[in-house]
Order: structure tokens, then C-alpha cells, then sequence
């Protein structure tokens, strides 16, 4: 049995979001784009990806968290319009976009981010793009019909939803796809509001 986990820190998606998500997915797949569908019930945002870590640093992430949740209220966002990273001539990730309290997300994934730093782990370096990973390609698809699918999506948004809690997850990876876990529970009790 291995002493270690792979951990990922994000905000959890209410279920009409997912099914909002489920939709955009059904629009995309119409197109038959070589593409492997995150499962709709996986979806969520991403605040911090750990990768492989020590089972025991579960406790110090756990107080990390619990120091920063209780300097911030919760959150008011939606899943808001959809893309693809790197670009449209390069695709590997279809994207759902994130609208509401983006910065009060920002400035949460930030000072999460230092904490994490102050504990030992590596601080991210590229910019946060906060985002609902909905799909990953295969291969490259065609750029005419990537574009008229994403022209399909671009006013999609789904409700308002309220962010509760931040939550630590164990990721297994599976054959038929990651198997999510999740280990941690931790309210936003605070009231910052930027």
C-alpha cells in the first residue's frame, strides 16, 4: 500500500450547475470531436492541484485550509460561456468559464496559495484561470467545427450557485477514468469580500 496520495484542492458544483455542465458536454459531442468526456458528476474547480503527496500531509493541508476558509465568505459564482486551452489550433482541454465573485475567487485561490507555500508545498507559477475542465482531446480536431461548436456555447451560463465549503480530494486514476474521494471538508465561514 503506497504512503501516498494524489490531492487536489477544489469548490464542489451544486446539481442543476452539472447538469448546465451536461448540456454544454451534449452540444460538443453532436460534433463527434475526438475527446474524452469528464464525466459530468466529476466536473468541479480546481482552487490548488497538489499531484502526489504524503498521506500525513493531509493534517498540515487541513489546518492550512482551515486558517484561510475562515477569512472568507462564501462565494457567488456560475459556470459562464466555454473554450479551449491552449487554443483553437492546439487543443487539448474543453473549458466551461467561471463568472460571479471571480475575484474573491482569485484572491481565496491566492492566499490558499500562500499558505500551501508556507507549509512546503510548490508555489504554481502560472496565472489562475479558474475554469470546469469538461473534456480532454484525444487528437486534433477540425478548426471549423470547433469554432461553430464553441459559437453554439459562447451565451451559455448556467444559474448562481454559492460555494460553501473548499474541499481536499484523493484522485485514483482508473481505467475508466478518475475516482474522486473526497477527504476533506472545510466551510468558508469568514467575511472577507473583495
Amino acid at each position: 500500500m503506497s504512503d501516498k496520495i494524489r490531492a487536489f484542492v477544489a469548490l464542489k458544483l451544486p446539481a442543476n450547475t452539472i447538469s448546465a455542465i451536461k448540456r454544454v458536454q451534449e452540444d460538443f459531442k453532436r460534433h463527434r470531436f475526438p475527446v474524452r468526456w469528464v464525466r459530468p458528476e466529476n466536473v468541479h474547480l480546481t482552487i490548488k492541484f497538489f499531484g502526489d503527496i504524503p498521506k500525513n500531509d493531509v493534517t498540515k493541508i487541513d489546518a492550512a485550509m482551515k486558517s484561510c476558509a475562515g477569512d472568507y465568505a462564501p462565494l457567488s459564482l456560475s459556470a459562464k460561456g466555454a473554450g479551449i486551452f491552449p487554443g483553437i489550433a492546439r487543443p487539448r482541454i474543453i473549458w466551461a468559464g467561471i463568472s460571479g465573485e471571480t475575484f474573491h475567487l482569485l484572491d481565496l485561490r491566492n492566499s490558499l496559495e500562500k499558505r500551501f507555500e508556507e507549509i512546503g508545498f510548490k508555489k504554481e507559477e502560472r496565472p489562475f484561470k479558474g475554469h470546469l475542465t469538461i473534456g480532454r482531446f484525444r487528437e486534433k480536431a477540425d478548426t471549423g467545427k470547433l469554432l461553430e461548436a464553441l459559437k453554439k456555447v459562447r451565451n451559455f451560463e448556467s444559474e448562481m450557485f454559492v460555494a460553501w465549503n473548499l474541499y481536499l480530494y484523493k484522485s485514483d486514476l482508473k481505467p475508466e477514468g478518475p475516482v474522486y474521494t473526497e477527504l476533506l471538508k472545510v466551510p468558508l465561514t469568514g467575511d472577507k469580500i473583495v
